[in-house]
């Protein structure tokens, strides 16, 4: 993730800009009617938002001069679905573009696929899998934000792949290299972003129990029975 400004070769760079448009314009509308029809979801989509752009602006060093870090989508995810992530992944690498130099303009849409796209979708696939499955609400979250994580990365690792391929191996062989080096690091930052997510949520049905409840992440027999268990 946050592929640097200039990395891709210009036709990757545009066709991965062409793919994420239609997702991100998709959640424009969504957001718009999210805002619209609950204004007082406002605070709780600027939360969301800040979360994504403090875990993604975590630069952690990886191996051969790489670097990792969260991503943070799990939970916006989670909260608002993932086309209102598209949007506020979008807003949040735009910024970390013109004002931290982690990734660019040119390689904003390679990095919008994987974060803000895939992230959330992989992310929230998870989760309510694995909530209809009737797994703990709280399994459901640490499985959605990991999952928005690394598959983050697995798509980026491809995006190098196919703009990068091995001169021995090609695509495949590069695919493995990038992926194994992302591995070292990005597989315990997603069981971290995981946990943390976990505990966001655990406070937010503290202080905005209601909002969970009206956005579906907490059902009304769920939160009567944490009522009782906690009487």
């Amino acid at each position: 993730m946050h592929i640097a400004e200039g990395y891709l070769p210009p036709v990757h760079a545009a066709a991965w800009g062409v793919a994420s448009a239609p997702f991100v314009v998709h959640g424009v509308r969504a957001l718009t009617r999210e805002v619209r029809a609950n204004p007082e979801s406002t605070l709780l989509l600027g939360a969301a938002g800040a979360f994504t752009f403090v875990l993604s602006a975590l630069k952690l060093p990886s191996v051969t001069g790489s670097c990792s870090h969260p991503t943070g989508t799990g939970l916006g995810a989670i909260l608002f679905r993932p086309p209102i992530m598209a949007v506020l992944g979008t807003i949040t690498l735009l910024f970390q573009a013109l004002l931290l130099a982690h990734g660019g303009l040119t390689t904003l849409g390679a990095n919008v696929f994987s974060m803000a796209i895939v992230g959330p979708w992989a992310g929230y696939g998870a989760y309510v899998l694995l909530k209809r499955s009737g797994a703990p609400l709280m399994v459901s979250v640490f499985f959605g934000a990991f999952v928005a994580d690394l598959s983050t990365y697995c798509v980026t690792s491809v995006q190098l792949a196919v703009a990068f391929p091995d001169p021995g191996s090609g695509i495949a062989g590069s695919l493995a290299k990038f992926g194994s080096i992302f591995a070292v690091t990005q597989i315990p930052l997603a069981v971290s972003e995981g946990l943390l997510t976990v505990l966001v949520v655990r406070l937010l049905m503290q202080a905005g129990k209601s909002d969970l409840l009206r956005l579906g992440v907490l059902a009304p027999t769920e939160s009567k029975r944490r009522e009782e268990a906690a009487a």
